[in-house]
C-alpha cells in the first residue's frame, strides 16, 4: 500500500516552496499542488488545483493525509469549502496564518483586514475535526524582495520607516517548523508564535543586503503617504495598502516580541536577517 502523501499549497512561493524541498529532501512523499507550470525539486509530484475552485482539488487530495495550507486571499470567502474538501479526505491541516492573531485588537486597528482573515481560517479549521496546527511568523524576511528592483536599478531603496525594528524570520525556519508539525505530533492543537533572533531595521536591512552582494545600500525614507501613493501606483489592492502600512506604522509604539520558539521547536537557533541577505544574494544582483 503507497504511503499516503503530504500536500503543499502555495507551494511555488518562499515558504510553500521551502516546505517541498525540506519534506522531499527528508525522502517523505510530497506533493504540490499548481494552477499551471511550476519549477519544482527533480521527483515531487505537481498536481493541478485552485483553492479559488475547490471542486479542482478532488484529484490533487486524493491520497494525500496531511496538507500545508497557505490562504493566498484577503478576505476568507470561499475558505468554508476549501476546508471541507481537505476534511473529507486529509487527516491533518498545518495552516500558515500570522503573529497578528490572537492580539485582542479591536475592529479598525491598523492591520486588521490582514488578521480577520487568518482569524476566521483558523476558527473555521479548528471546527472542521481535523487534526491541526496554526503556525504564527511575525514579518517575512522575504518580503523585502520587493526592494529587489530598486537594488538592482540604483542602490537606493525608497520606503517608510526607516527605523521600524522587526524580528523578520527567514522563510526555511519557518519550513523546519512546518514539516515538524506535518510529520510528528508534537504541534496537535498548537499555535506557536515564530520569530526571527533579533528585531532588525528597515535601514539596517539594506544595509545587510548591500553588505550579502558587496555594494553599498542607502535608504531613503518616505512618509506614509508618499509609500501609499507608490503601492497605489504599482497597482496593490486598496485593501492590503489600507492594511499593511498602517500595521507597520503601529510597531513603532507597540513593537513585535522576539522569542526562541524555532529553536524549541526545532533544535536550531533561528537563522538572524544577516544570514537570508546572504541566502538570497543572488534575487538582488
Amino acid at each position: 500500500m503507497a504511503q499516503p502523501e503530504i500536500l503543499v499549497t502555495g507551494a511555488t512561493g518562499k515558504v510553500g516552496g521551502a516546505v517541498v524541498a525540506r519534506l522531499h529532501a527528508s525522502g517523505l512523499p510530497v506533493r504540490a499542488l499548481v494552477r499551471g507550470e511550476a519549477n519544482l525539486p527533480e521527483g515531487v509530484r505537481a498536481v493541478r488545483g485552485d483553492l479559488a475552485d475547490p471542486a479542482s482539488l478532488t484529484e490533487a487530495l486524493d491520497g494525500v493525509d496531511t496538507v500545508f495550507l497557505v490562504w493566498p486571499f484577503l478576505s476568507p470567502e470561499g475558505a468554508a469549502e476549501v476546508i471541507d474538501a481537505i476534511g473529507k479526505r486529509a487527516r491533518r491541516v498545518v495552516y500558515l496564518s500570522s503573529a497578528g492573531v490572537g492580539k485582542g485588537k479591536e475592529t479598525g486597528a491598523p492591520g486588521e483586514a490582514i488578521t480577520l482573515f487568518h482569524t476566521e481560517l483558523e476558527r473555521l479549521i479548528e471546527a472542521s475535526g481535523l487534526e491541526w496546527t496554526a503556525l504564527r511568523p511575525t514579518g517575512f524576511a522575504s518580503n523585502t524582495l520587493g526592494w529587489a528592483d530598486d537594488v538592482r536599478a540604483s542602490g537606493v531603496v525608497r520606503a517608510p520607516l526607516a527605523g521600524l525594528a522587526r524580528p523578520l524570520i527567514h522563510e526555511a525556519d519557518i519550513a523546519a517548523v512546518a514539516v515538524r508539525a506535518l510529520t510528528t505530533d508534537a504541534l496537535l492543537g498548537a499555535r506557536p508564535l515564530l520569530t526571527g533572533p533579533e528585531a532588525v531595521t528597515q535601514e539596517r536591512q539594506v544595509a545587510l543586503i548591500g553588505e550579502a552582494i558587496g555594494r553599498p545600500l542607502r535608504f531613503e525614507e518616505l512618509t506614509l503617504e508618499e509609500a501609499v501613493k507608490e503601492m497605489r501606483a504599482a497597482g496593490y489592492p486598496a485593501e492590503l495598502v489600507e492594511a499593511v502600512l498602517p500595521a507597520q506604522a503601529s510597531m513603532l509604539d507597540d513593537p513585535e516580541p522576539v522569542n526562541d520558539e524555532v529553536e524549541r521547536i526545532t533544535g536550531t537557533a533561528a537563522r538572524p536577517f544577516r544570514q537570508w541577505a546572504v541566502d538570497h544574494a543572488a534575487d538582488f544582483r
